[in-house]
């Protein structure tokens, strides 16, 4: 074996080993509330689907509440899921309906994983330095918050994949034209689909032509020609885009099938999307459909890593190092400016935003991609390799420690504060798997009849309908009449409401953080006599 292929196997096993064990944690993972709606959203548009080619009407679809919601990534993941989901349903021992959702963790992990990869390749072309793009790599796959999400979010994690997939394959392209290059006919057909499919996971991809705009400005200022003239020379790659795109987009998404129009209602709901609920944000609950612009800088200075954040701020300090080079500039200069354009973007339209910055998630790495580079032209190179050494590491422990939790992440300035007082804590209700396994537990301890009715979140049966439990209720509902002796957990956001009443605490489920003073508690577990 010569030192080439050695140092190939050697940069590859570490990635072997994450990918396997994200995977395993991925797929014996909980339930997360919004699981089963991406599923039904699925089921309603194919069934319409077959009701269109038959009758050339779907009206279950035209008046279904979320038929604005695209279901892009289900064409990629639905065939995985029925391949592989017998044998998640039986490792986890879940109902078929538990199984089937928890399948499609596998191949959100896996988009996950792929977005490194293209992570790696815009770093490495900006930086130039295989090894620091690697090491930046690492903290970015590692990165609590995003590895977190990548184990169940079954729509902003694929978006987030999909976005830097078509921002490395369109500054590719940019650049091709700078240097004069022959433009090859499948990067154009490429480029066009992927704008199209982005579009049909988020119809917010639409944005990604701001971005393009971006690209477009910075290479005709570098190239010291007008729009005009960029026209009339690529009018040929500009047609194949748009002949592409119009009939993919539609294509993609059957909610555009009966009126092409219906993308500019997409836009306007989604933008608004009317969900009555706040988040939790530094002690304040904020309204999702009436943020103040504050809501982002402050999840933004919580949820960023701190040597991101101090990255990002040195712009100033490194900016003219890093735009002495032309191509650098096109693919530097495009991230850097997309980000903050976006975030002002959705401040002045008001966009509402659920949960943290979920929504967002896709400019991250466009963050990060700043960040590292910043850091490379700022601090040594000897330095800054054991900084990366030291950060991965500690994310490793904060992993370990915070799992299944860790898309509640919060960076170091939080631990000063009151995290469960201040911040969301397991909003999606991953917690539900361990609490159920508490009361299987329980049960068998204390010879509690499986007749006994259990209370708790959307997936109150998914994990013990399989053995023996038969009476299912949400928390909502344990005011109501009800016999007893009953189970009820607390988890979601009903971790705020009041304990059941005349109930024994019997599982307090926690997690700590690295550094932080006390545990927290992501669902509690009653047993009510």
């Amino acid at each position: 074996m010569n030192l080439k292929s050695k140092k190939f196997y050697f940069i590859l096993f570490p990635f072997v080993i994450y990918f396997l064990i994200g995977s395993y944690l991925s797929l014996t993972n909980g339930l997360t509330s919004d699981e089963w709606i991406e599923q039904k959203n699925w089921e309603i548009n194919i069934a319409s689907v077959i009701d269109f080619i038959s009758t050339g009407k779907y009206p279950e679809l035209t008046n279904y509440r979320d038929k604005y919601h695209g279901i892009g990534f289900h064409y990629i993941s639905q065939p995985i899921q029925y391949l592989i989901k017998n044998y998640i349903t039986n490792i986890n021992e879940v109902s078929k309906f538990g199984g089937l959702l928890l399948s499609k963790h596998f191949v959100v992990f896996l988009a996950f994983c792929l977005s490194g990869l293209f992570f790696y390749k815009i770093v490495n072309k900006i930086i130039n330095n295989k090894i620091y793009a690697l090491l930046s790599t690492g903290i970015y796959l590692l990165y609590p918050y995003l590895f977190g999400h990548s184990h169940f979010n079954p729509k902003d994690i694929p978006f987030l994949t999909f976005w830097l997939i078509n921002t490395y394959f369109s500054l590719k392209i940019f650049e091709e034209i700078y240097l004069e290059k022959k433009i090859k006919f499948k990067y154009i057909v490429l480029v066009s689909f992927l704008s199209a499919y982005l579009i049909s996971i988020r119809v917010v991809g639409i944005l990604i032509f701001l971005q393009y705009l971006v690209t477009l400005i910075i290479f005709l200022n570098l190239k010291k020609i007008n729009f005009i003239n960029f026209l009339i020379k690529y009018y040929k790659i500009i047609s194949i885009f748009i002949l592409v795109f119009l009939p993919s987009i539609i294509i993609l998404n059957p909610i555009f099938w009966h009126d092409p129009f219906e993308i500019l209602n997409s836009i306007k709901w989604m933008g608004k999307y009317p969900q009555n609920i706040c988040t939790l944000t530094d002690g304040t609950c904020m309204k999702a459909n009436n943020l103040p612009s504050s809501y982002y800088f402050i999840w933004f200075f919580y949820k960023l890593p701190i040597l991101i954040l101090f990255g990002y701020l040195i712009f100033p300090l490194v900016e003219s190092k890093i735009f002495k080079d032309k191509i650098v500039s096109i693919y530097y200069g495009t991230i850097t400016i997309i980000a903050p354009l976006i975030i002002f973007l959705f401040i002045i339209k008001n966009v509402a935003l659920y949960e943290e910055l979920r929504h967002l998630l896709f400019i991250f790495p466009l963050i990060f991609i700043t960040a590292v580079t910043n850091l490379f032209f700022f601090i040594k190179k000897k330095i800054l390799y054991i900084v990366g050494i030291v950060m991965i590491i500690f994310f490793v422990l904060e992993n370990y420690n915070t799992n299944p939790y860790q898309y509640t992440w919060l960076n170091s300035f939080a631990k000063l504060k009151n995290i469960e007082k201040n911040f969301e804590i397991d909003y999606w209700g991953l917690s539900n798997k361990n609490l159920q396994n508490k009361i299987l537990e329980f049960s068998k301890k204390n010879n509690v009849s499986k007749s006994t009715c259990v209370f708790g979140d959307f997936y109150v049966k998914e994990f013990l309908e399989t053995k023996g439990f038969n009476c299912f209720k949400l928390y909502s509902q344990i005011d109501d009449p009800n016999k007893r002796p009953l189970f009820a957990y607390k988890n979601l956001r009903t971790v705020k409401r009041s304990d059941p009443k005349n109930c024994d605490l019997i599982w307090d489920e926690k997690y700590k953080y690295s550094f932080y003073h006390k545990e927290i508690s992501a669902g509690t577990l009653w047993y009510c006599y």
